[in-house]
């Protein structure tokens, strides 16, 4: 696609950051290893904007497809809130809606949500341009995987179509009561649920090798790993980590689907059901337990990592300073991905293991929270002097600090047997988990969109309504889950559907019927930011080239927003990592990635 390079005495000059002196080379850009990818070009609209190949489009599809199952995922949240606030209100939410509408939100949120976004729809979109790339590795299999997605999202929305309903077991679905007779939706229901699980992985799989190949092998020249931006090495290393835990999950899935289908007895142990004897007999329902949550936990890594990477670059563009201790950012990353596949079964104290084993994951939980806080005072210390602009990424940045270490020192206080076991069938966990795992990844999410977005339309959002969506949406997110927490407190059990009477839950009613207000307007405050979404595409203030002023080679591509192949005719050189702001010896407010030594010859930049 584009010419060979002919010259390869490419400027290797690197500036000592301490004396300011000129070092000699140290290093030599390498020549070009092979041809330019050969991208293919679509011929119809079809091919350009359904069944395409290119990595922004199909991060796009990935984006809006999870958005439209997300909303799902908040309507049935609201359906569970009526229920809990105002008992015995609606018709409609019997046991069974109740019980079905919890599956399926958790479901929703923490697999067909948030892990499509982060991997699905800003791996595929930022990880070519941010690394200096044309495209993924395999463009026609990137494509293959988001259909493989969309199909796992209409088998599960299937579900609701079937005799039934979907199933009501829980999101964990944890058997022998997920197929039992009595449990809501336990023919079809979790059937299709198992399939589109089973469908899901098969297509992530195809997208995981895509980006973990795309990252190591098509870095444009002098794109080292350490150059890297952060945010890519989030959405690695979590890619990573989902190719390692999503078969847990996947042979899980698929020996549930023969238990309920062929009565093999993988989970199932000998047991009555309605009086009489099932021919089930020597199953485990406690390994469902483990290789669910050999998957699950992982998975709260899976999307807080990049979570962590995409913050980490919010934080330092709109702080106008470098980031603090890249490579201890970079290396905390890294090992917390691996301590991540040894804190499973602290989801389990209560299944009755032995204690040793809750000593041993009691202590690998804290272990893993040192690295975390790592990546918390390094936030702290970029933002320390920074020229702080609070634009809407930034505070949604600042929102997840603050949610993300709220949520984590309850988990220091659910990491603990002792203080599990009595709240582990609480509140207190409903809560813990929202604010680690809904709410700081979403506020992320949020200020990744309004920070991206003029990348990607060559518009602005609407500014004012995107106040308004941070407060509400932050606000009230502290008025739905911390009062939670207090609910566990005394003892109110989750999964129920109607809290029973106890004269030591009477604070309670009250507390259900806040909560459930506040979880209405917030889920409506989405909608407003769904509004901007769609209406700032054709109607927003037209963006400017970089309008950040960000150092990171998406916002330096020859055309804005980016086109099919990225970067025109010749890719970009790397001279520097993405965090040069504010640098001593400059006459320029912040260096891009691609500019030469030469071109600011008095800057004492950090080497890379």
């Amino acid at each position: 696609m584009s010419e060979e390079y002919t010259d390869n005495k490419i400027e290797t000059k690197a500036a000592d950051s301490s004396s300011g002196s000129y070092a000699p080379p140290v290093e030599k850009i390498p020549a070009k290893e092979i041809p330019d990818q050969e991208l293919y070009h679509a011929k119809s609209f079809w091919t350009k904007w359904v069944f395409c190949q290119d990595a922004k489009v199909i991060g796009v599809q990935y984006a809006l497809t999870a958005t439209a199952i997300g909303m799902i995922g908040l309507v049935l949240s609201w359906g569970m809130r009526l229920q809990l606030g105002f008992p015995e209100t609606f018709s409609f939410l019997g046991p069974a809606t109740y019980y079905q509408s919890v599956t399926m939100h958790g479901m929703i949120m923490v697999i067909y949500l948030l892990t499509a976004l982060f991997l699905g729809g800003f791996g595929n979109y930022l990880i070519p341009l941010m690394v200096g790339a044309r495209d993924m590795v395999f463009p026609y299999v990137n494509m293959v995987s988001y259909w493989m997605f969309l199909i796992a999202v209409l088998v599960l929305i299937a579900s609701f179509f079937v005799p039934g309903g979907p199933t009501g077991a829980g999101w964990t679905l944890y058997p022998p009561q997920a197929i039992l007779p009595g449990t809501p939706g336990s023919e079809m229901g979790i059937v299709l649920m198992l399939i589109s699980l089973s469908l899901f992985v098969i297509g992530f799989t195809m997208g995981g090798l895509n980006y973990v190949i795309t990252v190591l092998q098509a870095r444009t020249r002098g794109m080292t790993l350490m150059r890297m931006p952060l945010t890519i090495w989030g959405i690695f290393t979590a890619t990573v980590l989902a190719l390692l835990a999503f078969p847990a999950l996947f042979v899980a899935c698929i020996m549930m689907t023969l238990d309920n289908l062929l009565g093999t007895s993988f989970f199932m142990p000998e047991i009555f059901s309605m009086g009489e004897k099932l021919e089930y007999g020597g199953g485990s329902p406690i390994l469902f337990q483990h290789l669910f949550w050999f998957f699950g936990h992982p998975e709260v890594y899976i999307v807080a990592l990049p979570a962590f990477g995409i913050v980490s670059d919010l934080i330092s563009v709109h702080a106008r300073k470098n980031i603090f201790g890249y490579r201890m950012m970079v290396w905390a990353i890294v090992i917390i991905g691996a301590l991540s596949f040894i804190v499973w079964a602290h989801h389990m104290y209560v299944s009755g293991m032995n204690p040793w084993f809750g000593f041993f994951f009691a202590t690998t939980t804290l272990i893993i929270a040192v690295p975390t806080a790592i990546k918390v005072y390094n936030w702290v210390l970029t933002l320390w002097r920074g020229n702080i602009h609070l634009t809407i990424p930034m505070l949604f940045s600042l929102g997840f600090i603050v949610t993300f270490v709220n949520g984590g020192i309850t988990g220091l206080f659910l990491g603990n047997v002792i203080v599990d076991v009595p709240l582990s069938d609480t509140y207190f966990v409903v809560a813990h988990f929202h604010m680690v795992m809904g709410i700081a990844p979403l506020m992320v999410v949020f200020g990744a969109i309004y920070h991206w977005y003029p990348l990607i339309t060559g518009r602005h959002l609407n500014q004012t309504l995107g106040k308004i969506h941070f407060w509400i949406t932050f606000v009230g997110a502290y008025a739905i889950y911390f009062p939670m927490h207090y609910l566990g407190f005394i003892g109110v059990p989750r999964r129920y559907f109607e809290m029973y009477d106890s004269p030591y839950m009477t604070s309670g009613v009250g507390l259900n019927q806040f909560i459930t207000v506040a979880a209405l307007i917030v889920g409506f405050t989405q909608i407003l930011f769904l509004y901007n979404l769609f209406t700032s595409w054709y109607k927003g203030e037209k963006s400017e080239r970089n309008p950040w002023k960000a150092n990171s080679l998406e916002w330096h591509t020859p055309d804005y927003p980016p086109t099919h192949g990225n970067f025109g005719k010749e890719l970009p050189v790397v001279y520097r990592w993405p965090y040069d702001f504010s640098v001593p010896g400059s006459n320029k407010e912040y260096i891009p990635q691609h500019v030469a030594p030469s071109e600011v010859p008095n800057a004492k930049v950090e080497k890379t």
